[in-house]
Formats: C-alpha cells, structure tokens, sequence
C-alpha cells in the first residue's frame, strides 16, 4: 500500500528539510492526492511503464506515479530535495523503492545517457518559466518520450496547445507541433498547491507524432518560426527579411515555397514553416 502525500504531510517535510518555497525555482508543492491520482490517470502510465517525472518537490506526484506500478526517473534540481526523494518513498511506498531513480539536475540540461532507461512517458509539475524550453529539450534528446502531460500555467498551456489562426498561437505552438499534438485537457484548482500561487495552472498532454517530412532540418525550421514570431505584427516579407537578408529576398523565398509573402506567422503551420525553410537563400 503506497501512501499518498496531503497537507499536514507535505508541511512536514517542508519543515523537517527547512524549505522555504521559493518563486525562483517555481516550487508550488501538490498537496492533494485526488489531484496527483487524477493526474497519473490522465497520463495513461500504467505497471511496466518508464516515466520521467520532472519537479518531483517533495515527492506527491511520484508516489502517485510509482502507485500505477511504472518505473520513475525523477529529475530535481534543488539537492535538498533530491536527496530527500527517496527516503520518502521508503518509509511511503517501501515496495516501490527499487523503481525510483533519482538525478539531482538540471532538467535543460538532461543527457539520455544519465538516465537508467528510455523513458516513455514524460509527467511534470514545471515551473512557468522554463516549461516550454523544458518540454522542448527533452522531447529533441529523448526521442523514446511517445507522450507527455505537464502541469503549466493556463496561459502557458493556451500556447502550447494553439493551432493556426489563433491570436495566441507562436513559438511555443509551432515547435511543439514539430514533435507532435498538444492539447490543453483539464484544469487544476490554486487550492491544491502549497504555497497557493497567484495564477491559474492547466495540465497539457502531448502526443508525438512522425516529424514534417522536409528537407530542412530541425533548427533550420525553428530559426525560421523564430524570425517569424520576433516581429509577429508584420508580413512574412517584413518579418523574414533580418533572416533572409532583405525583404526581397525573403519575398523571393515565400513564393518560392508556395507561400503569400503579405501573410503573418500566426496563420502558418509547421509543415509552411518547414518549406519556407527548404527555400532558404544560400550564404
């Protein structure tokens, strides 16, 4: 029987480790098990899986993972924290305590070779303002990751999940969209939190899907969507010229990929990024 973390718990061991929350590191401890059940149902981890958990803080979300059977490399980059992980999980889920591995990291700088095994499924709670290039990095160097749901702030959500069209849709929308399909697919209450933040959190899902078939690579498309974005009022002509070294030359580049150079990147998918890429002008 694996015991899940609630209030007067987490308190505790904040107080045992002398932690004071801290706005730099995004920390915002779950404190309410329906929540971490809830969570681990949505992202479909099950016995058998190998998951990345992501902030595992004080531990609540990893016994809930760690409850559904899957394996758990958790990543926590406060060492106090870290070092504290497993010992919870002994006295908490003793049975379970073989299938924690924990790395006191940083997780942008995450390799695949530190970890004990390929991880499936990716489950974070993620600090607001490093989740997208959080998500980003690991999705590049784990290529194993076939799924993900993350805990954000709704407006953080909102622009991982937008589609084309979308007054909200950017740099966040279009690269997750190379890797696969985002969607925004519950909410999640300030109450559940300690200490309780001052903005609204949503959990993400993520999908991975094949890759735009294009000639042009990864970061090849991604310096495009970033000039894109940088200026994201102007045309595709005005926006791209910085890149393509003048806006004639970026003008020649969108009609040559089939693309009208009066249009803004809001109204692109990946897949136009990826053939204005291919178009790109030699140096």
């Amino acid at each position: 029987m694996i015991h899940l973390l609630g209030p007067a718990e987490i308190r505790g061991l904040a107080a045992e480790l002398d932690v004071r929350p801290t706005k730099k590191l995004g920390q915002n401890f779950v404190h309410d098990p329906n929540t971490v059940r809830r969570i681990v149902e949505l992202a479909e981890v099950g016995s058998g899986d190998s998951v990345l958990e992501v902030g595992p803080g004080l531990g609540s979300l990893t016994l809930g993972l760690l409850a559904s059977g899957a394996t758990v490399s958790a990543v926590e980059i406060d060492p106090v924290l870290a070092a504290r992980l497993p010992g919870t999980v002994a006295e908490r889920a003793p049975e379970a305590a073989a299938r924690l591995t924990v790395l006191t990291r940083d997780a942008l700088k995450l390799r695949a070779d530190e970890l004990p095994s390929p991880p499936g499924t990716l489950v974070a709670n993620l600090p607001y303002n490093v989740a997208v290039p959080v998500v980003l990095h690991l999705l590049a160097e784990l290529p194993s990751l076939a799924r993900g749901l993350v805990m954000v702030q709704t407006e953080v959500a909102d622009r991982m999940a937008a589609g084309p069209g979308s007054r909200i849709y950017g740099v966040p929308s279009v690269k997750l969209a190379w890797y696969g399909r985002a969607r925004k697919v519950a909410p999640v209450p300030r109450a559940v939190f300690w200490p309780v933040p001052n903005v609204d959190s949503a959990l993400v899902s993520f999908e991975r899907a094949a890759e735009p078939a294009s000639a042009a690579d990864r970061e090849a498309v991604f310096a495009v969507v970033d000039a894109a974005f940088a200026q994201r009022r102007k045309t595709m002509r005005g926006a791209l010229a910085a890149w393509a070294g003048s806006a004639e030359r970026a003008g020649a580049v969108l009609q040559a990929a089939g693309i009208d150079p009066r249009i803004r990147g809001e109204q692109l998918t990946v897949r136009d990024f990826a053939r204005i890429a291919e178009h790109a002008p030699s140096v």
